[in-house]
């Protein structure tokens, strides 16, 4: 058990690691074809934030484990919605500028809706079991493919897009090295949080569902906790809410999409409460940014996500 332990921790930092790696050598060679600065932070740079969730569900689903794809995309977008957004707002209150959070915030409220619909369609029927199948994996992939084309436009937009994403400069063969490496620490730390997480799971006593939505899922939230609270820091509350939601809609329409056309995920009776959660998650975000005046999410918000959440947690691990 202790060696399971060791190489879980050890999962993580391959998998921050190779995120890391990945989005500069990517970078690199997106700005020597010269693609305009601003594409790359809304492709290259989000699917960096999030490689490490893809990685985990790829692994997860090629293993034919439905219950932790699920449980890791909701548990990374509960996580995403309440505590990082709860945490980043008590020390700035957030304040919605851009065009593109004004776009993307009721879009992250439409991915949990989906996930609603795509994950109980078949409890209305009266099914013991419902399942994401790879023909709904298709559609959510399709609404990634029109939020990316949605997202390249909007890069065009300088207003939209005032800051600038820092590139580092590499010779090509070096940056193919790097991505080589980024990509090999995702496939090796994914499949070591895969395998361990389950055995660990079954050591406690705990399912699956628990350890995917509690330490698989915050352990691959934290590029978006890094990245949203260094921009915080640096009065930067638009990438903050940004990266957020971004990674929120990243999640349910790429990564729940690949992973259910790879196996179908199974969705049990326990993760109903999880995908209500995530749906008052995204609900919430969406009243407290466009009811009131000010377009912001104020500290006292930020309060009560991460009050809801530590219920959420409590519940989860002692009901």
């Amino acid at each position: 058990m202790v060696f399971s332990l060791v190489l879980l921790l050890l999962g993580f930092v391959l998998l921050v690691y190779g995120a890391d790696k990945l989005v500069e050598a990517a970078s690199s060679i997106a700005a020597g074809l010269s693609i305009p600065n601003s594409v790359i932070g809304l492709t290259v740079v989000a699917f960096g934030t999030s490689a490490p969730e893809l990685s985990v569900n790829v692994m997860a689903a090629v293993e034919g484990s439905g219950e932790m794809v699920m449980a890791n995309v909701l548990g990374s977008n509960i996580f995403n919605g309440l505590v990082i957004l709860g945490l980043c707002a008590l020390v700035v209150p957030l304040t919605v500028k851009s065009l593109t959070t004004w776009i993307e915030v009721p879009l992250s409220f439409l991915a949990a809706s989906l996930v609603w619909i795509v994950g109980s369609d078949r409890w209305l029927d009266g099914a013991a079991i419902d399942l994401v199948s790879r023909s709904e994996g298709l559609v959510l992939l399709l609404f990634f493919i029109i939020f990316l084309g949605y997202s390249i436009a909007v890069a065009k937009n300088a207003e939209a897009l005032p800051d600038e994403v820092p590139v580092l400069k590499m010779k090509p063969i070096r940056a193919v090295f790097w991505l080589i490496i980024g990509l090999a620490g995702l496939v090796i730390g994914g499949n070591f949080i895969v395998t361990n997480a389950i055995f660990l799971a079954q050591s406690f006593g705990l399912s699956e569902r628990v350890i995917g939505l509690t330490i698989v899922s915050i352990g691959t939230s934290l590029p978006e906790l890094a990245t949203s609270l260094a921009a915080v820091k640096k009065k930067k509350v638009d990438i903050a809410i940004g990266n957020v939601v971004g990674s929120n809609i990243f999640n349910v329409f790429f990564i729940l999409g690949l992973s259910s056309t790879i196996y179908p995920v199974d969705v049990t009776a326990g993760t109903f409460l999880d995908i209500l959660m995530n749906g008052v998650a995204g609900l919430l975000l969406f009243v407290f940014i466009f009811s009131g005046k000010g377009r912001m999410l104020e500290r006292w918000e930020g309060g009560i996500f991460l009050l809801l959440y530590l219920v959420y947690l409590g519940y989860l691990l002692f009901y």
